[in-house]
């Protein structure tokens, strides 16, 4: 596979990720009535049946990161070439920025707009932690013993992790910079993205040191 394919892939993946993730939260908030528990529910839902989809659809061509922190975690593993980080990585943001504005397009909205949403202090900082953490313990683990429910494993956990995390897991950088910029159900402050950012980057390390020793050959 080309390497203008596979960033073609990473890049319209992680565009459609972010369209789910930003799109359902628009629908939810609109229709939940003030109910933010239904609102969760429904946004969660929805980025874990996706996920599952792009993954699927994705995987075989570029592996379907659309995640800075995953692809520098395959890069420490030898799983992905050096040279093409800074190309993933460039593409995921833009991705993730042009998944926003496709999501606030469908709904009449501005392509981009400053984020109001107040998410900050210890008890955010350690959730994107532990969330990314687990989110990078699953993919090793999984991509190790039983790579095919990969993509299942990986949906179902960050489901779950919307709801055991006080931050709602984001444990994605070109995530939390994309939704910085949509000021709706799903958004981040700009002032309070570079904690969630640093917050994810150490739970990502942790996990590829910890994993990559559980799930040694020798």
């Amino acid at each position: 596979m080309t390497l203008a394919r596979r960033i073609v892939a990473e890049g319209l993946g992680t565009a459609l990720l972010l369209a789910v993730v930003v799109g359902s939260g628009i629908m939810a908030e609109r229709l939940a009535g003030g109910n933010a528990a239904i609102a969760l529910l429904a946004n969660a839902l929805a980025t874990g049946a996706g996920l599952v989809a792009l993954i699927l659809m994705f995987g075989p061509v570029s592996g379907a990161h659309f995640n800075p922190v995953v692809t520098l975690s395959a890069a420490w593993q030898g799983l992905h070439p050096p040279r093409e980080v800074l190309p993933y990585l460039a593409v995921q943001t833009v991705g993730a920025l042009a998944g926003v504005a496709a999501a606030h397009a469908m709904f009449g909205l501005e392509a981009f707009s400053a984020s109001a949403h107040v998410r900050t202090g210890a008890a955010q900082w350690w959730s994107e932690c532990v969330a990314t953490f687990g989110l990078l313990g699953v993919i090793i683990g999984c991509t190790r013993s039983r790579p095919g429910v990969t993509p299942f494993a990986v949906a179902a956990y960050i489901t779950a992790a919307y709801w055991f995390t006080a931050s709602t897991s984001f444990a994605n950088p070109a995530v939390t910079l994309a939704r910085s910029v949509t000021d709706t159900f799903a958004g981040i402050r700009p002032v309070d993205a570079p904690g969630f950012i640093a917050a994810q980057l150490l739970g990502a390390a942790a996990a590829t040191i910890l994993f990559r020793w559980l799930y040694a050959e020798k």
